[in-house]
């Protein structure tokens, strides 16, 4: 069954924390993905889905696709869970309060995801938040594992420093190739997803520039 949390706090705790039960993955390893997702289908899993634009947006522009959100700030995994919920949505998509670089090693089975989102993550600058960044090779090899032959792996962003770094990342793991508008690139002109991020809305409606980068696993 599927843990909603820390169930056992005593009753002062939501008081003094009213993200304490945000839902979590069940405990321990080798979790199937099924079991949070029950409704199956095409499952995609989105890295940081924040307040949830892309998450509804793709499910209304795919009704053969399951969606699984990790989000690390509790507030947003906790209020975006609550939403499809209560929109009838909860066996086909979650978010969960996890860091998705310790939730995907967790995961089962290896070569079961058709696509991996990430929006515009790792909004750290300074050398010493190095080891904060989301978007590094322990992320990468477990998107790897668990992407099916020809899945895809998309990212975004607003920082052009970051698409170069993103892309100069991927390059060192063999089994990624670039799938972009160019052979041979990764870049894409347009999001072909048919749903944005709050973030991507924001840019489009401030006409700022998007790096849209994407990858196939071989």
């Amino acid at each position: 069954m599927q843990r909603q949390g820390h169930l056992d706090h005593p009753p002062g705790a939501m008081a003094a924390n009213p993200y304490a039960n945000a839902p979590r993955l069940p405990e321990g390893d080798g979790i199937p993905i099924l079991t949070i997702l029950p409704e199956g289908g095409l499952v995609e899993i989105e890295i940081g889905p924040g307040r949830g634009a892309f998450l509804f947006e793709r499910l209304a522009a795919r009704p053969d696709v399951s969606l699984l959100g990790l989000e690390i700030r509790r507030k947003w995994a906790q209020i975006v869970d609550e939403r499809l919920r209560a929109r009838g949505l909860g066996g086909r998509a979650r978010v969960l309060a996890e860091d998705a670089r310790e939730a995907l090693r967790r995961l089962e089975p290896s070569g079961s995801v058709e696509t991996f989102f990430i929006h515009f993550p790792d909004p750290w600058w300074k050398k010493r938040h190095a080891k904060r960044l989301v978007v590094g090779d322990t992320l990468l090899r477990e998107i790897v594992r668990l992407l099916r032959p020809g899945g895809e792996l998309y990212i975004q962003t607003d920082v052009e420093g970051r698409a170069l770094q993103y892309q100069q990342g991927v390059a060192t793991h063999a089994d990624f190739e670039p799938a972009g508008d160019e052979p041979g690139s990764p870049l894409l002109a347009a999001n072909p997803y048919g749903a944005r991020s709050n973030r991507e809305h924001r840019t489009d409606a401030d006409g700022l520039p998007v790096w849209r980068l994407r990858w196939r696993r071989r």
